[in-house]
């Protein structure tokens, strides 16, 4: 436990953060495995749909520095040829 004011009030802002960092990872995480269940479903029109929330909500935390930007990038990369490889052309 911290013994300077500073410290405690420090330890105090941490966890709210870790607790809002952790609110936006879960929510990314829903999103890609709703998008990922939708296109196992065979529902490629729906799945893009769930994508694009998905491609928001990560490029968000990457612009604030909540997951890394190249993180985000493969992330976004690899459900975009997941749905273009089902997705009737």
């Amino acid at each position: 436990m911290p013994n300077k004011h500073a410290a405690i009030k420090d330890l105090r802002k941490n966890k709210k953060r870790a607790a809002h960092n952790d609110r936006i990872k879960r929510h990314i995480r829903y999103l890609l495995k709703k998008s990922r269940d939708l296109l196992k479903e065979g529902k490629a029109k729906e799945s893009q749909e769930i994508s694009r929330a998905f491609q928001q909500a990560i490029d968000k935390a990457a612009k604030v520095g909540v997951v890394s930007k190249n993180k985000a990038a493969r992330r976004k990369s690899s459900l975009t040829k997941a749905i273009n490889k089902k997705s009737p052309r």
